[in-house]
């Protein structure tokens, strides 16, 4: 089974005003990514905007990025749905288009109980056919959350592997990491410190910033893997500026913003959120420059 660590960027996903997914840009982004370096690729994360596309947008982005990729990196495809037999679905079109792996996310409009969350999973995990699947819980954005004890239960399926935890509490990483007992490894998110991650035993993190800062990501994560704290620290301090950013704005239309000042014709939120005003896009800016990401 593939195993994965490192920095994996949450991709955006460009769209049309035809709405269509903008192939080339993609392209071009994915090609950007794998030259400075990066260790995998997540399309359909929450920075792909993954709940304002419809089911063929989110299947031409999947396929367009596992065609790009050639197989360079691992590609890791989010699987979003309120029903069991909708996300079974889409998880079997993308192991048919030869994804790596799958991000598991869980939309709900009414609460569901932990039984019916931990059946959803598995769900997902028995049509990734054999493929490692990552958790993805993120409290702030969704109606029903992962508890400990459920995610202690899914680390005992075979290819339930990771987990990415956007809960902003550092402590409930560290006490997934004991309780799953090498069962389950821990991804960082934007909302997590990367290096205090890795310091407590992360193997790295899927998030947005690491499309517009990935030279500067890897740097972090090599440093944390040598040990040297110190230069971890030196390298964490000026990214924070990143993540604070990140939360401030829309998720999306901050890394859309700053991907569009690096030269990429991402385009705009989706609506209906908004694009960025003048204002914004002049604090991204002043934040990518401080960080050498402009």
């Amino acid at each position: 089974m593939t195993s994965f660590s490192g920095v994996f960027p949450y991709l955006v996903s460009p769209v049309n005003a035809d709405g269509q997914v903008d192939k080339p840009v993609l392209i071009a982004l994915v090609e950007h990514l794998i030259a400075c370096g990066v260790h995998g690729l997540t399309p359909l994360g929450s920075t792909g905007e993954f709940a304002y596309l419809s089911a063929s947008q989110r299947f031409d982005m999947v396929k367009t990025v596992v065609e790009a990729a050639r197989g360079r990196v691992p590609v890791i495809a989010g699987v979003a749905s309120t029903t069991v037999d909708d996300a079974v679905r889409q998880t079997a079109r993308y192991v048919e288009l030869g994804v790596d792996g799958i991000l598991a996310i869980l939309e709900a409009y009414f609460p569901v109980p932990d039984e019916g969350i931990e059946h959803y999973f598995r769900s997902i995990a028995a049509a990734a056919k054999g493929r490692p699947v990552v958790l993805y819980t993120n409290p702030q954005f969704q109606r029903s959350d992962l508890s400990l004890p459920l995610i202690e239960r899914l680390s005992h399926v075979s290819n339930i592997n990771y987990i990415k935890d956007a809960s902003t509490n550092t402590g409930r990483l560290l006490s997934i990491i004991e309780r799953t007992q090498g069962r389950m490894q821990v991804f960082a998110a934007s909302a997590h410190i990367p290096a205090c991650v890795m310091l407590i035993g992360g193997v790295g993190w899927m998030a947005g910033p690491a499309c517009i800062v990935p030279a500067q990501s890897l740097a972090l994560y090599q440093a944390c893997l040598d040990g040297d704290w110190k230069q971890a620290m030196k390298l964490q301090r000026p990214l924070w500026r990143i993540n604070e950013i990140f939360a401030k704005y829309s998720i999306a239309g901050c890394i859309k913003t700053a991907l569009q000042l690096q030269g990429f014709a991402v385009g705009d939120p989706l609506p209906p959120q908004m694009p960025l005003n003048d204002a914004a896009r002049a604090e991204i800016a002043e934040v990518l420059r401080s960080t050498g990401a402009l």
